[in-house]
This record gives structure tokens, sequence and C-alpha cells, in this order.
């Protein structure tokens, strides 16, 4: 019986530690860059004392059971193009021997990224192992190769490994060798411009690594048709699960959704006014992959106002749904455009230059999409009213005051002086009193009823 229960004991260690090997990440292996190069100034510190710096911080981010490894070129010998070391051992490394190395390290050297990834995909293809591959790089390759060659070849050799590639501080037009290795490498390309661009692409590029499913949804983030930096979360709105993101860093982003219908709230992280905008009704699926483009194109609002059919000067405010005044434009006789975030929007109309009731408008629920233009046009309609005080045969300075007949609203005034005064007024009943000014002030005051019709005359003149 004693026995028995040994041998239940040793099995039943034995299944945990298989379960728990089994639950362990794949390892991560960071290729650092010590040439020369990391000697540049940035921030008022060195590149390497960033990224050494930098890459601390993101190595007490990982699990604790994550097989860590760090490899670096270009510290042992200058003009040497082998001059790639395995620092800390992937089998056994821990997070202070690396921070340790990286201490250690003076730059000094060339930058053979194609032979670093040769060495680091050797080491696979010999252990049998697949490993996340993290790799820095201040500069472009000096030493004759070519890393997406490399990458592409161990790809169809059948490696397992996804290959991340930070470019730190790098200019444009520099990255288009890196691009296509990360991208053979099934990982991604980061742009890190500082210290803080830095930890962010660190932090992101361990958690995509090769145990993460394959993406079965791409994005791809536009502002005027070129490639932005944008934020992406996806919500599940049938498992309702914890919301799934992706960065795109002004690439097409892949990510992995269970097969459901997402909506996807979307950011913008540089290059654009356009807040967040909602995506609904994407589908995504086990078997094949989704690609969704993320506009953060303005919409236009194309708004043309007239009076009785003429171009009008107006002012015109476009408000969003929560109340805030996203655009206003004034007309000034001629159609206008106003970009503004899509949505749906309160457009309101104000005429100008001409009095009555109906000189304000509001239109509910315009929508805009992205790189879309919505047409508007509102048409007021006047009739003109002249309107003379004359005493002893001339015209005299008079105030005029004009009610709306049924509201009693005043909805115009002004002085005639001593050459009566024309007004523009809605079609409609008003009444319209004159009161004599200067030598004529003690003249009693008159009032009359006037009738305004859309696009005539009405000439009046009150005798003192």
């Amino acid at each position: 019986m004693k026995q028995l229960v040994l041998v239940f004991y040793f099995f039943a260690s034995l299944s945990i530690t298989f379960a728990q090997d089994k639950e362990s990440p794949s390892p991560i292996i960071f290729i650092y860059d010590a040439s020369g190069s990391m000697w540049g100034q940035m921030q008022g510190k060195t590149k390497m004392e960033i990224a050494s710096s930098v890459l601390s911080n993101s190595l007490e981010t990982l699990p604790v059971n994550q097989k860590i490894g760090l490899v670096a070129y270009g510290h042992r010998k200058k003009g040497d193009c082998k001059d790639v070391e395995f620092l800390v051992d992937v089998s056994n490394g821990t997070k202070s021997q690396i921070n340790s190395a990286l201490k250690a390290i003076k730059p000094l050297g060339m930058t053979p990224l194609a032979y670093s990834a040769t060495q680091v995909i050797d080491k696979l293809r010999a252990s049998k192992e697949k490993a996340t591959i993290i790799l820095v790089t201040d500069g472009i390759e000096s030493c004759d190769g070519n890393i997406c060659d490399v990458v592409t070849a161990a790809k169809k050799e059948g490696i397992d490994f996804k290959l991340h590639i930070i470019g730190f501080g790098l200019k444009e037009g520099e990255t288009e060798q890196l691009k296509c290795a990360a991208k053979a490498g099934e990982g991604n390309y980061y742009d890190a411009a500082d210290a803080g661009g830095l930890g962010d692409v660190l932090n992101d590029a361990t958690s995509q690594t090769v145990d993460t499913p394959k993406g079965n949804v791409s994005v791809y983030a536009v502002k005027n048709g070129k490639p932005i930096d944008a934020f992406i979360k996806a919500y599940d709105q049938v498992s309702k699960r914890k919301p799934i993101s992706v960065r795109t860093y002004r690439d097409t982003a892949y990510f992995y959704l269970p097969p459901s219908t997402y909506n996807f709230e979307a950011s913008p992280l540089e290059g654009s006014d356009v807040a967040m905008i909602t995506l609904e009704g994407i589908q995504s699926f086990e078997d094949k992959i989704v690609h969704q483009d993320v506009s953060f194109d303005g919409g236009k609002l194309h708004v043309t106002t007239t009076n009785n059919g003429e171009n009008w000067d107006c002012m015109v405010k476009l408000i969003d749904q929560n109340g805030k005044v996203a655009a206003s434009v004034r007309t000034y006789q001629a159609p206008k455009e106003v970009e503004v975030n899509p949505g749906i929007y309160k457009i309101t109309i104000q005429a100008l230059a001409m009095n009555g009731l109906q000189t304000y408008t509001e239109i509910d629920n315009v929508v805009i999409k992205s790189a879309g233009k919505t047409p508007v046009s509102y048409n007021y309609e006047t009739g003109t009213a002249f309107i003379d005080a004359k005493a002893d045969g001339k015209s005299i300075d008079s105030v005029v005051t004009i009610d709306d007949s049924a509201s009693g609203k005043n909805v115009a005034g002004g002085r005639t002086y001593d050459r009566g005064k024309e007004f523009l007024l809605n079609p409609g009943m008003y009444k319209v009193k004159v009161v004599p000014l200067g030598a004529y002030k003690d003249r009693k005051a008159q009032t009359i009823t006037l009738e305004i019709k859309k696009g005539e005359a009405a000439d009046k003149t009150l005798n003192f």
C-alpha cells in the first residue's frame, strides 16, 4: 500500500511539472545594438544609456517563468562584422544577468544585423525550440548582409520564431529592409524616436510573442492617404470578453480576435484632429484574415444658403452630440465647405442682414462620414419694406420700430434720417411704428400695418 501511494505521488508530481512546463511561455531573445553609434546623444543621454534603462524596465513586466536571453553585436572589436556574442543564455538566463550584461557593454563596432539574426536562428534550428526574437537597432546594416533574406529563408525552412524589429532613432528611408525582415518574421517593425517611444514599443513587442495566435484581423490607419499611428480596441459584442487591442505604428497591424462580432474603438496617436471613432459589426473568423481600414479623414459639410433662391450671407455652426460647437463658417454669399470629425451633428444657420421670425434654422441628425461630403442647403424668403417719414414736403429723421403682428415680437428697427430706410423682412404681417425726431419730435407717432410678400417691395411714406 505504501508503495502504491509513493507511485501515485510520483506520477502526480510528474503531471504537475509537465503542466507547468507546458504553460511556460516560449523564450524571448533580445538582440541588442552595441555598435559605436549608440554613443550618440538623445535627450541629454547616450542612446546606450537610454536603451539599457528602458530594456531593464521592460524586463520587469515579463512573467516570472519567462525564459530570456541576450545577444549583443558590435561591442568587442571595431570593424569586425562577426562581433556577435550570446551574453545571457536563454536556457537559464535571468533578469539580473541581463541587467548586469547591459551595464557592462561598451559600444564600439559595426552593425551586422543579418549575421546576428543568423546566429540566433542557428541556435533555434539546433534546439528545435520556438522563440520570439526582438532586435533593437539604431542603425542599418553595415556589413553587406540582408536580414530580410536571412529571415525569409529561415521561415521557408520551417524554423518557428517571431521577429520584431525596433528602429531606435532611425531616419526616414532607412527602414525598408528592416520592415521587410519583420514582416517575413511574422512580427512588427516599430519606430521609436525617444525613451518613451522605446518603452512603449518594447512592451508591445514582448506581449506579441510567438505563442500569441496568428493574427486573423488586420487594421491599417490613414489620414489623408498617409499611414498614421493609431490604437485600436476591439469589443466582442457576443461573448463580452475583455477588450483586445493593437497599435498600428504607421503600418498594417495584425491581432487575433476569437471568432465573433466586434466593435472597434480607434484613436489616432498622431497627425489628426479627429477624435476616437467607432467601427461596428466587424466579424472575425478562424480560417481567414479579415482586413479593416481605419480612416481618420474628416468628413466635409458642403453648405449652401440662399435667400429667394440667391446665395446669401449666413453664419453656420456644426454642433456635436455633446453640445459642443465642432466648427463654424460664414458663407459670404457663396457655398462653403467645412471639415469635421465623422459623426452626427446639428446644423444651425443664422441668416445675416435680414429680419423677421424666420432668420434662424436648425437641422438635426446630419450624418457626416469619414472622407465623404454631405450636402446641406437652406433657403430663406424675404421681401422689402421701404419706410419714409415726411413733413412739409420733405423727408425727415425718425425712428422706425417693426413688430411681428401675430406675436408682438420686435423684429427690426432703425432711423430714417432724411432719406428713408429699407428693411429686408420675412413674408408676413407687421406693425410699423414711426416716431419723428429733431424739429418734428412734437409730432404724434404713427402706426401702420404692413404686409410683406416674398420677392416684393412695399413702399410706405408717412406724413407728419
